[in-house]
């Protein structure tokens, strides 16, 4: 402000440790013997300049300004230009908060914390400006449609376990479906984003519902109804979230002690009837198989071949399978173990005609059912 003379331009050198003075360079660098600087200029038609500097080294910097004219041989030292020339300096853990491309996060390296920019949609750059490898609009969209789409496949599984009567487990899916899917939608960087809720609630409802399907099905295939099984679930998964919700192992522990619960469950009706458990092979082929190996390929994927790159259709493909494997593991519904009724008493005896306890898709011989007499004194 207040310059006077158009031709005139204030030149700033910003050094660290040693300050630049006039007599050690006229010219209009900021660089000497063993000196360099950061550069900066204003004159009467540019009177802002910025300048970052990324993770500055610590200690004393100083800020030399000097008044340069331009001539016809250039720029030459001013002998009647005067000018006020306003500073102001401070500290940003990122550029621009990383802009609508990033996210600003604080990061810990060894011994080292500091704060960092984290970009998506394939920008680069301190503040994620750098568009050179970014991803187009259309392509942004049609990986948020895949991501979000994808769990339109979970409806087969809700409606296969209304018509089996499981209805804790058809809540669950749904509560999976519908926030895995603004939780996507929420993920997604650039200008193709929707928010209903904060990220860090909806990312926690997302991760917690989809363990909690795995663990609810798991706990169905063992045919174990008592709610403090459902309830242990839900606390466990919820530490384990809160532990680290990225952690591999906090997430397969909770998932491999369901399996446990499981084998141990099928391993007492295995020797309680003297036969396998489940009993039929057909459900064992058409069911149990291929579901378990739908599940295996969702896990592998999910673990050794999912990237930052390959995420969006990567992370489709888990939830088609997830919500697929879902369909074949659920068991039938359980037939429910009826009574004919007491025959007509005579001399003392009656006897009461009783269809055994269910089976697996409700095979039972009715030349098998028992009889059992109550005989009175």
């Amino acid at each position: 402000s207040s310059l006077c003379g158009e031709n005139a331009t204030v030149f700033g050198c910003l050094n660290h440790e040693v300050p630049l003075m006039s007599g050690d360079n006229p010219s209009i660098t900021c660089e000497m013997e063993s000196l360099s600087g950061f550069l900066l200029s204003v004159n009467a038609t540019a009177s802002l300049s910025h300048l970052r500097i990324p993770y500055p080294q610590m200690g004393s910097w100083y800020l030399s300004l000097r008044s340069f004219c331009a001539t016809e041989h250039g720029f030459e030292p001013c002998t009647n230009v005067t000018a006020e020339v306003y500073l102001r300096a401070y500290l940003s853990p990122c550029i621009n908060d990383c802009g609508i491309y990033g996210q600003c996060k604080l990061l810990r390296t060894n011994s080292y914390l500091y704060a960092a920019c984290e970009c998506k949609a394939g920008w680069n750059g301190w503040g994620c400006t750098d568009n050179a490898k970014a991803f187009s609009y259309s392509f942004q969209l049609l990986s948020t449609l895949l991501l979000c789409l994808s769990n339109v496949m979970f409806v087969p599984p809700v409606a296969i376990a209304v018509r089996s009567q499981y209805l804790l487990e058809a809540t669950i899916y749904i509560f999976t479906m519908i926030f895995s899917t603004f939780y996507h939608a929420c993920d997604q960087p650039g200008i193709v984003v929707f928010c209903i809720m904060e990220y860090d609630v909806l990312q926690f409802c997302d991760f917690l519902s989809s363990l909690m399907s795995i663990w609810v099905t798991v706990i169905a295939m063992a045919r174990l109804q008592p709610m403090v099984l459902y309830l242990l679930g839900a606390m466990l998964l919820s530490m384990a979230l809160q532990i680290d919700r990225h952690g591999l192992w906090n997430l397969l522990g909770p998932s491999l002690f369901a399996l446990g619960i499981m084998a141990i469950a099928w391993t007492v009706r295995t020797i309680q009837r003297r036969h396998c458990y489940p009993p039929t092979w057909k459900r064992w082929a058409f069911y149990l198989c291929p579901g378990a190996l739908i599940a295996v390929a969702a896990v592998l994927l999910y673990t050794f071949v999912e990237t930052e790159e390959n995420y969006f259709y990567i992370h489709s493909i888990w939830h088609l399978l997830i919500a697929s494997s879902v369909g074949f593991l659920l068991p039938p519904r359980a037939k429910p173990s009826g009574c004919l009724g007491p025959l007509p008493r005579r001399k003392g005896c009656g006897y009461q005609l009783c269809i055994n306890e269910q089976e697996e898709l409700g095979l039972v011989d009715p030349a098998m059912a028992s009889i059992n007499s109550i005989c009175t004194s």
